[in-house]
């Protein structure tokens, strides 16, 4: 796994709505301006995070998005994924195929690593991300 632009972004537009939820929809221009982030990229990258149903939209006047459920109840590995980023950092992505056909000498390591990755990312929340940031 390569966490690219993609990943990061979304992970930080994600915790920027959730740290910023007044119970009003949010313009990704907000988001865009406060994180740095293309208006562009948000907007492709906010598709796909509505699609999976991690955000919704407010069309009109005050319009934005929100969260669609709880800043608790979103994993870092639901927005990753979301933006299809893949949390694997297998060349073969598992098929066992990355050495002229055969499994690679590394293949047993970046399994391992790889699960404890998702292990980890599914077990972080925005909710837990933002009480972190707030605790220092």
């Amino acid at each position: 796994m390569q966490l690219t632009t993609k990943g990061r972004y979304a992970v930080t537009a994600m915790l920027d709505l959730a740290s910023n939820d007044t119970g009003k929809p949010i313009t990704l221009d907000i988001i865009s301006q406060r994180q740095n982030i293309s208006l562009s990229y948000l907007e492709q990258l906010f598709a796909k995070l509505r699609r999976a149903l991690l955000v919704k939209s407010v069309r009109g006047p005050g319009g934005g998005y929100l969260l669609n459920t709880a800043a608790e109840d979103i994993s870092l590995t639901q927005i990753i994924e979301a933006v299809d980023e893949n949390i694997d950092l297998r060349r073969c992505k598992g098929q066992g195929g990355c050495h002229n056909g055969r499994e690679c000498i590394s293949h047993k390591l970046w399994c391992e690593v790889s699960d404890q990755l998702r292990t980890f990312l599914s077990s972080k929340n925005l909710q837990q991300v933002i009480d972190d940031h707030q605790a220092k």
